[in-house]
């Protein structure tokens, strides 16, 4: 039952995390110096900030189940 839990969650993380946006071209910049906003506190809104935390809570889930799957 459980690795069947685990599959999905697998599954939904590995998805999630292809949904979130690319940040590592924004980061990109840092050694050309082309990013202008770079320090500067942009705050996830919306869409971003849900995916964001269901891609926590999916790697949370995994990582418990996982644990739980190794100690039985």
């Amino acid at each position: 039952m459980l690795e069947t839990i685990l599959l999905v969650v697998s599954v939904l993380l590995i998805a999630i995390v292809l949904l979130q946006g690319n940040k590592a071209t924004d980061s990109a910049g840092i050694i050309t110096g082309g990013n202008q906003e770079l320090f500067q506190n942009m705050k996830e809104r919306g869409a971003e900030l849900f995916i964001s935390r269901l891609t926590f809570i999916l790697g949370v889930l995994f990582f418990v189940i996982s644990f739980i799957l190794f100690l039985m």
